[in-house]
Order: structure tokens, then sequence, then C-alpha cells
């Protein structure tokens, strides 16, 4: 059966490449604020709208490759009752970790499967994210040692890569930190018969 991961995330890719799945990835379209706007006016909780856009993710390479099992997957940061996005530029990313610096956020990582347009699974894990208390110097430091990978991500960091530095704390799993789920999904593509198991 052919896996399409509908994202071209490198980290999300990089995740199944080591698990040793076979399969390509493809770019959703689909505009994600648009899709989150009428969610958050009607009280979705993050997960919710990290599932909707997963989903929707999903559902638009589908239409495309109706005999494929597509991945989607989207994430969300939540801060309090707050749905903090990925920044626009490097000034964003600073006032970003100065917001989160000696709090407690939630990463909230959904995961869908859809085969012939019809959704066969959802799953969210979440993971919860405490950033120690960073000293506004050492974070444009590190900014400028980090570059433009800051913007690549909901936190305006890379847990995976030197961004790991900025905790005190942290309780999830890595997959669901750097935004797949992996343990939850390789169960499931085993149970559809996607992968040897």
């Amino acid at each position: 059966m052919q896996i399409i991961l509908a994202s071209k995330s490198p980290f999300r890719a990089m995740l199944l490449k080591n698990a040793g799945i076979a399969f390509t990835a493809q770019s959703a379209n689909i505009d994600e604020r648009a899709v989150e706007a009428p969610l958050y006016k009607s009280g979705a909780t993050p997960e919710d709208v990290a599932l909707v856009l997963a989903e929707a993710k999903a559902l638009d390479v589908s239409e495309r490759n109706p005999d494929a099992l597509v991945i989607g997957s989207d994430q969300t940061l939540s801060l309090g009752d707050e749905v903090l996005h990925k920044p626009a530029d490097m000034e964003a990313a600073r006032r970003q970790l100065l917001r989160l610096s000696g709090r407690t956020h939630h990463l909230n990582s959904a995961i869908v499967l859809v085969k012939g347009g019809q959704t066969v699974w959802r799953h969210v894990s979440v993971a919860r994210m405490t950033l120690r208390d960073l000293d506004p110097a050492f974070i444009g430091r590190h900014l400028a040692r980090v570059g433009a990978v800051a913007l690549q991500s909901v936190g305006a960091y890379q847990y995976e890569g030197e961004g790991v530095q900025l905790f005190e704390k942290v309780d999830g799993d890595y997959f669901t930190i750097v935004g797949l789920p992996l343990l939850p999904l390789l169960n499931e593509l085993r149970r559809e018969g996607a992968i040897d198991g």
C-alpha cells in the first residue's frame, strides 16, 4: 500500500524515514488560518484545531491520490487558552521565546489517516513543555546561532537541535514534540496492513 505524508516537514519525514517506512511526501493545498478561524470562534480546543488541520491536509492529498494511505499531521502550541503560531520573522521569534520563558506550554500533535477520501483514524498526543527562565540577551544570541530554522516551528525552537537548551522540564515523548506521534501511528499502520508487523 502506498503511504503518503501530507507534509513537506523535514522533521516529520525524518521520523518516518528513520523508522524504516517507505513513503512519499506531498504538500497539502489548504489555507490553515482560514480553516482555523471558525474553530476558535466555536470554542474548539487546541487539540481539536490540530486534528481538524491534520485531517484537512490528509483529505486534500487523498483527493489527488485515492488509492494511497495518507498521513496528515499538524501541531498547535497552546499557552493557557491561547494558541500561538509560527513566528513570521526573527523579531517575532524573539518575542515568542520571551512569552514562553519560565512558563509551561502544550504541544498538541495530531495525526490522521485517510484512505480513499475517508478518515480511518485520528489521534492527538500532548507534551507539556516548560522553558527555563531565559535571559533576553541569551535569547538574542540563541536566535543568532540557530538562524531561520527558528521560524520553522510553532515554538520558535527546535527541540531536536539547540532548542533543547531552552528547557527546564518536559513531559511527553520526543515524537510528539517533533510533531508526529510515531508509536501510535506505527501501531495503526500495522493494523491497516500498510507495514509489516
